[in-house]
């Protein structure tokens, strides 16, 4: 794990390898999350989604623990929010996060999973991506899993506006506790592009965002390479037939000091 994850470091970007903690980084399993996406409560489309997605190895990065309070930004339609309440436990808390855009696109999946209040310890939370209302240095942590990229994405017809990046970025560092956690998963695009091959291929150069989090009070702590896909040259939309499922990801860890 610590030789594939320098290696992956060493051939991403020199900005990468600079890093400090880059080639140290290794994540056990965590049996506790391992119960959780065990319970039986769980959807078969949830349960096929874990193989590609590996959320036991990328949320062991975060160490979200019982009791904590934690957020699931532009969560869609709740995937990783039952994930999290089941790991924070009765004690904890999960804001089921979404934009109207958001919203929208996982409705129907949402009304299944919060059906019959089957996760009390989930606060479903609705607004405009620069007013989500969630409070100050009220968050152990959150997570933006593969949605990071859509606050430069605009599709006026699809309902989807121009969302003022910064300011959602800024909300959330408010957000979070002093010592707080960012945990990004994102489609990754080829080095240089910044955020424009967020509007034509769902993707976001990972340099960009190092920098786009650090601009707004978060310090880079760690990436792990349990996501990557090198035989995506990054050149297709993440829809495409072709790559859809088998996108090369980073996965990113930031901490509020």
């Amino acid at each position: 794990m610590r030789r594939a994850l320098l290696v992956h470091c060493l051939a991403s970007t020199l900005a990468l390898v600079l890093l400090p903690g880059c080639a140290g980084v290794s994540v056990s399993p965590s049996p506790a999350i391992a119960q959780v996406l065990a319970n039986p409560a769980r959807s078969a489309a949830d349960r096929e989604r874990d193989a590609r997605d590996k959320p036991a190895e990328v949320l062991a990065l975060a160490g979200f623990k019982r009791g904590d309070t934690v957020a699931d930004l532009l969560a869609g339609g709740g995937y990783y929010s039952e994930i999290l309440s089941g790991i924070v436990g009765p004690a904890g808390k999960v804001l089921l996060v979404n934009n109207t855009g958001y919203e929208a696109f996982g409705k129907k999946a949402l009304a299944e999973r919060l059906a019959g209040n089957r996760l009390p310890n989930v606060v479903h939370v609705v607004g405009p991506s620069d007013a989500l209302g969630m409070g100050e240095n009220v968050l152990d942590g959150a997570v933006i899993v593969m949605s990071y990229h859509d606050l430069y994405w605009v599709d006026e017809k699809e309902g989807w506006p121009k969302v003022d990046a910064g300011r959602f970025l800024d909300q959330v560092v408010r957000a979070l506790k002093p010592g707080g956690v960012l945990l990004v998963v994102d489609h990754s695009a080829k080095a240089g592009t910044g955020s424009a091959d967020a509007q034509t291929l769902h993707r976001i150069d990972e340099q960009f965002a190092i920098a786009d989090f650090r601009q707004h009070g978060l310090q880079w702590e760690a990436a792990i390479p349990v996501l990557r896909h090198p035989d995506d040259d990054r050149s297709k939309n993440v829809f495409d037939p072709a790559i859809r499922g088998r996108t090369d990801r980073f996965v990113h860890l930031y901490r509020k000091p």
